[in-house]
């Protein structure tokens, strides 16, 4: 049978168990998984960290390291079955029929070759072809993947290149062979907005170019209604719910599946009238694991004596699209009921200015020969004329894409760098020019940060407690041991953690929980100012539910101004009430979280705007992808930074773009945009976003 000849599913999974073996235990990691992928069907396989998605596409590969093992079920690829499979046949398919792109591109590029050689290697390994052809065929699949100016390209090492290039490359080298099944594992996680979404669209458009089956791994409902066709949704090892997009969107009929999209922002969610739901409980660890329904103990229809029997299988659901179900009471529950007992809240009153920026600069000097001295200097404008306010009880929302210049601000807010030029006002203090390690304990516990990644934020050989009664000695509170153990205990309260953990060790803890003790670490001084950078982007969507609902509930208690980093337009949407929009260290745009999400738009946040992936089927999107990558902070573009890439540019009569920075333009109340737009076609521009009538 040569590559081609085959008509029926690419892909078949059925009954597939997968456990790891230590010398403790055998460790079940999938049960019963069973699906399959039609030729030119895109499968997407969505689910929270830990319940086997890429454990399935590891062994879709054949790759589960020593420890893993097939203990039941099949894989058939084409009809032939990978589990029985020699090494030699595997190699004969791994890399020329099913090829897989990981979450870090970096991990699949050899940083000592140029990309030219890299991506000859596959076609003349794995076809025999000669260097002249596996060259003509790198530089067409470098040119399908949108790269600018290929031939550069071929000749330049991965570290010339940026994340976003990066993983088109690899996208390139899984192409390179034609392959009939790619797998995709979070290829996106890593990129900004932007940039995923043109990795989104190529992948789409080479799928069809290709005729190129896929099974793609996300935990982005969004990004899986934007990809897919069809869609298995996974919980703690098993598949729970399988069908089409349409079908699992908009007639759910597993309590986890609902439970998901209700812990997630979509359009209309607000933090006060539309709260969102977090899943109550933990996800069970693989030895833990109940009887019965895994999903039991957190499901809203459990029912005692019927869930906790025996296997559940899947069932069918009689009128859709090969839907399926691993519910028992899934005829007897009302789906379109509405939700019981949500708690509303009262919007927390905004008081007077609490932090005050002013033209604020911050540039670095960097080495032409950074590594050995020497060359010339050139500067970095991280950020450029930074202007805002905030106020007590707010939210302000900072997004942009990588290299912004958000985080810079954030390190001269907290004292971490010093400003260039410019002022910072806090409480009608300067504090702009003070380092930290020169501010007052007051300064310094009033403005406290949560990170991204709770896992390095943590001692690892301190417990809980510990490092919770550390930060409150060194703000000063408490005037003894007693005091200061019993307000660690409060603030564990106050982030809803069992006063148990305090004597346990980071390790023990899951993410969620964590980034929990990172904020009652934060908030240990009475901070006024919280700056939360990605606070939720490394959890998992039911555990960035329950932590954004922790944030708004301490911030409403403690009428905390919290300044939140992010790129993640939906929940940015969901709980802010300003919205900051920064590109290459200028502010584009400022104005409440209304008028921003509306037009008149910044063309940037339009486009960002474009490019943020929405899990709902009735939400419409005007596609706007931005062409190229965000240009350096140590060579921006003359006139308007954004015009190297903006739609709108042709608009402005004189070529002002490309020599004027544009002037700061007052719309309405409080919402201003840096453009150079005639009024006239700011006027014209037109929803990105529309929910459509059902």
């Amino acid at each position: 049978m040569t590559k081609w000849d085959y008509d029926g599913p690419i892909l078949e999974i059925e009954n597939l168990s997968i456990s790891f073996f230590t010398r403790l235990r055998e460790i079940p990691a999938v049960m019963d998984f069973s699906c399959t992928v039609q030729p030119g069907e895109a499968m997407g396989l969505v689910g929270e960290s830990g319940c086997g998605k890429s454990t399935v596409a590891l062994a879709v590969m054949r790759d589960l390291g020593k420890n893993g093992r097939i203990v039941g079920g099949t894989i058939k690829f084409k009809g032939r079955d990978l589990t029985t499979m020699s090494e030699e046949e595997l190699r004969d398919i791994r890399g020329s029929e099913i090829a897989m792109i990981y979450q870090e591109p970096m991990a699949s590029l050899n940083p000592a070759m140029k990309i030219g050689q890299q991506l000859m290697e596959v076609p003349m390994i794995h076809e025999g072809v000669t260097k002249e052809e596996a060259y003509k065929r790198a530089l067409e699949v470098v040119t399908d993947v949108r790269l600018p100016d290929p031939e550069r390209m071929l000749k330049s090492y991965p570290h010339q290149l940026s994340g976003g290039q990066q993983q088109r490359i690899v996208i390139a080298m899984a192409l390179m062979s034609k392959p009939a099944l790619l797998i995709l594992d979070e290829p996106t996680t890593a990129l900004d907005v932007t940039v995923e979404a043109a990795v989104v669209d190529l992948v789409k458009d080479l799928g069809k170019k290709y005729g190129t089956s896929m099974l793609f791994i996300s935990h982005n409902l969004g990004l899986v209604l934007d990809t897919c066709n069809r869609l298995c949704v996974m919980y703690s090892g098993e598949a729970v719910e399988t069908g089409s997009i349409k079908d699992v969107f908009d007639k759910m009929q597993h309590p986890y599946t609902q439970a998901l999209f209700r812990s997630i922002p979509l359009p209309g969610a607000d933090k006060n009238s539309r709260p969102l739901v977090a899943i109550p409980g933990n996800f069970p660890l693989p030895h833990e694991r109940p009887q019965g329904c895994n999903f039991g103990p957190r499901c809203d229809y459990f029912e005692a004596g019927r869930c906790d029997q025996g296997e559940i299988p899947m069932a069918n659901v009689a009128g859709h699209d090969r839907h399926d179900t691993r519910c028992l009471r899934v005829a007897e529950i009302d789906w379109n009921a509405p939700l019981k007992g949500v708690k509303t809240a009262e919007k927390t009153p905004i008081g007077k200015v609490v932090l005050k920026m002013e033209d604020l600069r911050k540039y670095y000097e960097v080495s032409a020969n950074a590594l050995f001295g020497g060359g010339d200097t050139k500067v970095v404008k991280a950020n450029e004329t930074l202007s805002f306010e905030a106020h007590e009880g707010e939210t302000l929302a900072i997004v942009g894409e990588s290299g912004c210049g958000k985080s810079t601000f954030a390190k001269v807010l907290m004292g971490l760098e010093t400003a260039t030029a410019g002022q910072i006002l806090l409480y009608d203090n300067e504090i702009q020019s003070t380092p930290i390690e020169a501010r007052n304990t007051e300064t310094v516990s009033g403005v406290q940060m949560v990170f991204q990644n709770p896992f390095d934020t943590l001692n690892p050989s301190m417990t809980v407690g510990r490092q919770i009664i550390r930060a409150l000695e060194i703000f000063g509170e408490g005037n003894s041991d007693a005091e200061r153990r019993n307000r660690m205990l409060e603030l564990l309260d106050l982030v809803k953690l069992p006063r148990a953990f305090a004597e346990r060790m980071p390790r023990q803890l899951s993410g969620g929980q964590k980034q929990r003790v990172g904020i009652a670490r934060a908030f240990a001084g009475g901070a006024k100012i919280v700056v939360a950078d990605e606070p939720v982007s490394a959890l998992d969507v039911s555990v960035q539910a329950a932590v954004t609902d922790l944030l708004m509930e301490i911030q409403r208690k403690n009428r905390t101004t919290l300044l939140f980093i992010s790129h993640d337009l939906s929940i940015v949407r969901y709980l802010s009430d300003r919205v900051m929009v920064m590109y290459l260290g200028h502010v584009v745009e400022l104005g409440t979280t209304d008028q921003v999400f509306s037009p008149p738009y910044h063309p940037y946040t339009e486009a960002l705007l474009s490019a943020v992936p929405i899990a709902d089927t009735h939400v419409e999107k005007k596609r706007i992808v931005l062409e190229g990558d965000i240009p350096s902070a140590m060579n921006p573009p003359p006139g308007c930074p954004f015009q190297t890439r903006c739609r709108w540019k042709s608009k402005v009569a004189g070529g002002r773009c490309e020599t004027e920075m544009p002037p700061v333009r007052h719309l309405t109340d409080g919402h201003q945009i840096k453009c150079h737009l005639p009024d006239a076609d700011l006027a014209s521009m037109e929803p990105v976003i529309k929910i459509a009538a059902e």
